[in-house]
Order: structure tokens, then C-alpha cells, then sequence
């Protein structure tokens, strides 16, 4: 296991991350204070035209999403 990948996320900042995935398009309804908690973790950014998920922030969301089917599947 990785801990430097491990981060005890909200729902609100699962959906958040998984949104910044999305690109552009997705992003009108973004939660304002999920997103500055994902900057302050360094999982997020904040670009030019918004928040944009970090190369941290995409292998945290890969991680956390198979561990999210593990508890699903339980």
C-alpha cells in the first residue's frame, strides 16, 4: 500500500474530484468548499478557466475508486 495515496475523502469530495476528471463541460455545479479542501490537499488546482484535478489528485481518485468497488463488492 501506498499512504501517501491514502486520504480519507468525503462523498462531496469523491464527486468533486471525479467531476474535475470530467473536464470543462462538467464542472457548473462544483461544491465551492469540497474544492478548496481538494487544494489545500493538493489534489486540485486552480487554473485559468477553474479548479483542475492534479496529477496526485488523478492517481488518489484511481486508488480510491477500486478501494470504493473492494466495499461495494463486500
Amino acid at each position: 500500500m501506498n499512504a501517501e495515496l491514502d486520504y480519507d475523502l468525503s462523498p462531496d469530495q469523491w464527486e468533486t474530484l471525479k467531476t474535475l476528471r470530467s473536464g470543462a463541460t462538467q464542472r457548473r455545479a462544483l461544491s465551492t468548499s469540497a474544492v478548496e479542501q481538494l487544494v489545500a490537499l493538493d489534489l486540485a488546482t486552480m487554473g485559468g478557466e477553474g479548479p483542475l484535478i492534479t496529477p496526485t489528485g488523478r492517481k488518489v481518485l484511481i486508488r480510491g475508486s477500486s478501494r470504493l468497488w473492494e466495499d461495494v463488492a463486500a
